[in-house]
C-alpha cells in the first residue's frame, strides 16, 4: 500500500511541476509579447519575405541584363523608362505615370584611344575613355608633351610651362579614408574641372587618373564640365595602371608625349521622363515619402550597381509592402529619376514640379550600390532626427543603424525645400572598383546584399508612413 501511495505522489508531483512550468512559459510569452517593441513584427516579416524571394535581383536582371547601359538621351534610356512604367503597372502600384523632362544627349562615339610616346619613339597604347560631355579631338587626334600635376594650384603655378601641353591630373583617391565616398569627393574635382583648368593655362587637352580605388586597366568615365568663357579642350580618363605607368615614365623622361583620339559629340536635347508609382496612403495620402534611385547610367558596363541596384530596391520596397498587405497611412512613392549622371534634370524637375495638395515629409535615395546595408543616414534638425533615430533598433538585426547625414543628388532639390533627406548607407569598399566602368555588371551584385538594402528601405518607409516625423 505504501508503494502505491509513493508512486501516486511521485506522478502527482511530476504533473504539478509540469503544470507550473507550462504556466511559467505562457506567462513569460505573454510578458515578452507585451514588451516587444513597435514594428519589430512587421520588420521581421518584411525581412523574411524579402530574403525568401530576393526579388530585387530578378528586377535588376530585367533592367541591367535585359536592357543594358542607359545613358540619358539614348534609345536604351527610353526602353528603360517604358520598362519601369510597365513593371510598376504589373506589380499593381497606384498612380503609375511618367513625368516628362528634357535631358542632354552626349554620344561617346566609336573612337577613344590614348598612346604614350616616349622620347625613344616606341609607342605604348594605354587604356583610356572619354569623359562625359567632352568634345572630340581632330580626326588625327592631339599629340603633345605631357605635364603631370596633383592639384589645380600646382597647375596654375606652372604658368607658361603648361602651354601647349596635355595636362595629366594624377591625384589618387585617398586610400586612408575608410569611407570611399569621402575619398572620391577629395579627388573628383580633377575629373569635372580638369579640362577647364588645363585650358586656362594654355593646355591643349587633359587626361585624368580614373576615380577608382582599384589598380587595373579599366578606365572609369564620369561627368566633366566646361566654362563658356574658357576654350573647350578634349578630356579623358586613364586607367589606374596606365596612370601609374605614365607617372613612372615622366620621372625619367619628362619630355614624353601622349596622343589622344576621341570621336564623342553632344547632340540636341531629347525628351525623356521620370517614372513614378506609389502605394497610396489610407489616412493621409497627401503626405508623401519618396524612395528612389536613378534609372539612367553611364554607357560603360551595364549600370548594375550604379544605379540599377537603386532602381530595383525602390521598386522592391513597394512590392514587399504590397505583398505583405501592409497598408501605409501616408503615401509611399517610388521615383525612378532620369539624368542623374550628367545633369540631374530629372531630380530638379521632380523637386520643382507644382503638386497642389501634396506635402513631402521625407525623401530617401539609394545610389551607393547594391552592397551590404549599414542602415539609414538622415539629414534633419535635431528634433526631427531624434524622432527618426528612435527606430534605429529595427535595423540592428540587419547590422545597421540610423545615423546623421544622408541624401543624394536626385533628392537635393527637395532638400532645398526643407524636406528631410535620407540615404541608404552601404559597405562602400568595392563600389569604386566598378563605378562608371565596364566592370559595372550584374555578376558583381550579390542577391542577398541587394535584397537586404530593399528590406531596409521597406522598413523605414513603412514606419515613417505610419508614424510621420
Amino acid at each position: 500500500m505504501r508503494v502505491i501511495q509513493t508512486t501516486f505522489e511521485s506522478v502527482f508531483m511530476k504533473r504539478f511541476v509540469l503544470v507550473i512550468f507550462l504556466l511559467s512559459v505562457f506567462s513569460l510569452s505573454s510578458v515578452f509579447s507585451q514588451t516587444a517593441k513597435p514594428y519589430q513584427t512587421e520588420a521581421k516579416n518584411i525581412t523574411s519575405a524579402g530574403l525568401r524571394s530576393c526579388m530585387a535581383y530578378k528586377i535588376l536582371e530585367e533592367l541591367s541584363v535585359g536592357i543594358g547601359p542607359r545613358l540619358s538621351g539614348s534609345p536604351n534610356a527610353a526602353k528603360a523608362i517604358e520598362w519601369g512604367k510597365k513593371k510598376m503597372e504589373e506589380l499593381g502600384f497606384d498612380n503609375v505615370h511618367l513625368e516628362p523632362v528634357m535631358v542632354p544627349h552626349w554620344v561617346r562615339g566609336s573612337v577613344e584611344e590614348a598612346t604614350v610616346i616616349p622620347s625613344s619613339g616606341k609607342e605604348i597604347p594605354v587604356a583610356m575613355c572619354a569623359l562625359g560631355g567632352s568634345i572630340a579631338t581632330p580626326e588625327n587626334g592631339i599629340t603633345a608633351e605631357v605635364i603631370e600635376v596633383k592639384s589645380f594650384d600646382e597647375l596654375h603655378a606652372l604658368g607658361e610651362k603648361a602651354k601647349g601641353k596635355i595636362v595629366f591630373f594624377n591625384r589618387p583617391m585617398d586610400p586612408t579614408k575608410i569611407n570611399t565616398f569621402e575619398a572620391y569627393g577629395g579627388a573628383v574635382d580633377q575629373r569635372f574641372s580638369g579640362a577647364a583648368e588645363a585650358a586656362k593655362v594654355g593646355g591643349v587637352a587633359a587626361v585624368v587618373r580614373s576615380m577608382s580605388t582599384r589598380l587595373d586597366n579599366v578606365p572609369h568615365t564620369g561627368m566633366m564640365g566646361y566654362v563658356d568663357s574658357i576654350p573647350k579642350v578634349p578630356t579623358g580618363a586613364l586607367s589606374t595602371l596606365a596612370s601609374n605607368m605614365l607617372d613612372s615614365l615622366l620621372a625619367v623622361d619628362p619630355h614624353c608625349k601622349i596622343r589622344i583620339k576621341l570621336s564623342c559629340e553632344t547632340l540636341p536635347d531629347v525628351e525623356s521622363a521620370n517614372v513614378v508609382g506609389e502605394l497610396k496612403g489610407t489616412e493621409k495620402p497627401e503626405e508623401i515619402i519618396v524612395v528612389g534611385g536613378h534609372i539612367d547610367s553611364w554607357d560603360k558596363g551595364r549600370g548594375a550597381h550604379d544605379d540599377g541596384a537603386g532602381v530595383a530596391q525602390s521598386i522592391e520596397t513597394l512590392r514587399l509592402l504590397k505583398e505583405l498587405g501592409l497598408k501605409p497611412k501616408r503615401t509611399i512613392r517610388a521615383v525612378l529619376f532620369i539624368n542623374e549622371e550628367n545633369g540631374d534634370r530629372g531630380g530638379i524637375a521632380y523637386g520643382k514640379k507644382d503638386r497642389p495638395g501634396e506635402h513631402h515629409i521625407a525623401a530617401i535615395e539609394t545610389d551607393a550600390g547594391g552592397f551590404t546595408p549599414k542602415g539609414i543616414g538622415v539629414s534633419a534638425d535635431s528634433i526631427a532626427f531624434g524622432n527618426i533615430a528612435r527606430w534605429s533598433y529595427l535595423f540592428e538585426p540587419l547590422g545597421g543603424k540610423i545615423t546623421k547625414g544622408g541624401g543624394g543628388t536626385d533628392i537635393s532639390e527637395l532638400g532645398k525645400q526643407k524636406v528631410i533627406t535620407m540615404g541608404l548607407n552601404v559597405d562602400s569598399q568595392r563600389y569604386f572598383d566598378y563605378h562608371h566602368s565596364d566592370s559595372d555588371t550584374i555578376d558583381k551584385v550579390n542577391e542577398r546584399e541587394l535584397e537586404l538594402g530593399a528590406i531596409s528601405l521597406a522598413i523605414i518607409t513603412y514606419v515613417l508612413a505610419q508614424e510621420g516625423i
